[in-house]
């Protein structure tokens, strides 16, 4: 073949070769131009259709710790494929990681809350809610609040009813601390009213009922009408008609004999014993099943290592701080206050906690009741104070005498508080009324015994409540034996528990703000005593707690920096 044509079949063949790898080229350039506009897009949208490819999508941004880019898939979610994701979600793990997964679970809640689909999807809103109590209850991190806010009103606006299960659950808690306290010494009735132990006061109770009901066996024994099988036609009615006067008077004094020695005042103080320690168990029963609760809820609490009142009370904090953070409650108004509106053009703004109502006219004088307790503070505080500095063995402890008035406060509050629920509860169960009824018959019948107490507050016998007060700090300082013979301080006690129980009493109830946490001062619930360091705004101690009517200071708390 000649050079020339070889030359000419080589370029035809390289330039076929060049044409068929450009076509190759384009086909798959245009194969993955097709696949890149195809491809799946890179803001979640690609898994709105498969209930699998979200929840695996979800879980890959849950442990990135990408829970803001997880709730903006959620957010796009259909209610079918959400409430499939749902199903599957493992609520446990986002749960571990709460605070920071407070976002991705916040968005689930307001899907669901703007779908308002019916049925509701069964989701575990009380464990959520627990969970966050329990991090209340132990606040390890800064910005919690912050963190959970949004979550908290997304949970009370899906479940409405998470309120009064928090609100029965605080409330639980603050009782069986306060029944903690009942446990301490009681009045023996044969030592001029000398405080002893339960146990003994029973022992020695039960050991004089023996020595009197001995005596009483011993003096039947020796009344012939008692040990002789007499005929019973001896004392047939006509046969008793026929007694004469001497055996009449025999009669009376055999009977007056046997009354002498069993109805005695001395026998009669078992009842309250035995009702004392029938207390006792059912408060440690109370305890037990709190503790129980808490324990259910947060597994690595260590309860049989900490003290009891002071997990039950972090536990009731933590609720109370859940609450606060739900934000206001919406209640619909009801047709007969609808009415109400209607007729007066207004609706009537007295509303109360205790749940009765009441016109303002016969309201009590706010500023009056704000003036007796700042006077129990400045005059009463400083009686008792001064009284304890002259003891000797109080000389050096001057925090100790601080911290043992501001305790007494807070006591008082709290178990007449307790007093006034229990009133409540016994009404109900002597009228045979369920004790878990909401209906409008079992209401109308507390705000009644609500009411009678108001009424009856300056009447009302509350030595019980002083005794427990007196005794809980005792039992508390028995170190300080000295305390017990202070006759001021007996009357700071008296004068803080009447005074709690009239303000609790009140149609809008005053209570005490229970925040002691030391931490900066807050000048529109914190007052800086005196003598304390102005350049500091670190709270060191709590002398005097805040008062609080309606969510609103009344009086502020007072503090040393």
């Amino acid at each position: 073949m000649e050079p020339k044509l070889l030359k000419q079949l080589l370029l035809k063949n390289h330039q076929e070769a060049i044409h068929q790898s450009q076509s190759h080229f384009d086909c798959h350039s245009m194969a993955d131009s097709r696949e890149r506009i195809r491809g799946p897009s890179r803001d979640g949208r690609e898994f709105l259709t498969s209930p699998r490819q979200v929840l695996r999508r979800l879980m890959l941004l849950s442990e990135g710790r990408q829970y803001r880019e997880a709730a903006g898939v959620v957010g796009r979610l259909g209610p079918s494929v959400l409430h499939s994701v749902i199903a599957e979600l493992p609520i446990d793990l986002l749960l571990e990681h709460l605070p920071h997964s407070a976002y991705l679970l916040e968005s689930f809640y307001t899907r669901l809350t703007t779908l308002n689909s019916t049925p509701k999807p069964d989701v575990p809103s009380e464990t959520v809610v627990w969970q966050l109590v329990r991090l209340f209850a132990n606040p390890h991190e800064s910005g919690l609040r912050q963190r959970c806010s949004k979550l908290t009103q997304a949970l009370a606006q899906y479940e409405p009813g998470l309120r009064q299960s928090l609100r029965e659950r605080r409330r639980s808690f603050d009782n069986a601390v306060q029944g903690l306290g009942v446990h301490g010494l009681t009045t023996d009735a044969g030592a001029a009213g000398q405080l002893i132990s339960l146990h003994v006061a029973l022992k020695t109770e039960l050991q004089r009922h023996v020595d009197t009901y001995k005596m009483a066996i011993h003096k039947l024994e020796e009344l012939s009408m008692v040990t002789v099988n007499q005929d019973p036609a001896h004392s047939s009615h006509q046969r008793l008609l026929a007694i004469n006067y001497g055996d009449i008077q025999q009669r009376l004094i055999d009977n007056k004999t046997l009354l002498t020695m069993l109805d005695k005042p001395a026998l009669k103080q078992l009842h309250t014993l035995v009702e004392n320690l029938s207390t006792r168990v059912e408060n440690d029963k109370d305890v037990l099943s709190c503790v129980g609760q808490v324990k259910r809820v947060d597994a690595q609490a260590h309860i049989e290592k900490r003290p009891a009142a002071g997990l039950l009370m972090n536990f009731s904090r933590g609720c109370e701080v859940v609450l606060h953070m739900m934000g206001p409650e919406s209640v619909p108004p009801s047709p007969v206050a609808a009415v109400k509106v209607n007729a007066t053009g207004s609706a009537g703004g007295s509303s109360c906690s205790d749940g009765y109502h009441s016109d303002d006219s016969t309201s009590e004088d706010g500023s009056e009741m704000v003036s007796h307790y700042r006077n129990l503070y400045i005059e009463n505080r400083a009686d008792a104070l001064e009284a304890l500095d002259s003891m000797p063995q109080l000389k050096h402890v001057h925090s100790l005498k601080a911290k043992i008035l501001f305790s007494m406060i807070v006591l008082s509050f709290r178990l007449c508080h307790g007093m006034r629920e229990r009133k409540v509860l016994e009404v109900r169960r002597v009228l045979n009324c369920p004790l878990d009824s909401s209906s409008e018959t079992t209401l109308a019948l507390d705000r009644s015994v609500r009411h009678h107490l108001h009424e009856t507050t300056d009447s009302f016998p509350l030595g019980e409540i002083e005794r427990s007060v007196f005794n809980q700090v005792l039992s508390t300082l028995h170190e300080y034996p000295c305390l017990e013979s202070c006759p001021p301080l007996t009357h700071f006690v008296s004068a803080c528990v009447r005074l709690a129980w009239r303000m609790i009493n009140q149609k809008a109830p005053y209570y005490l703000d229970t925040d002691f946490n030391l931490g900066f001062l807050r000048p529109e619930k914190h007052e800086r005593h005196p003598q304390s360091d102005r350049r500091s705004d670190l709270i060191k101690a709590f002398l005097w707690p805040a008062l609080m009517q309606n969510n609103q200071c009344v009086f502020k708390a007072i503090v040393a920096t």
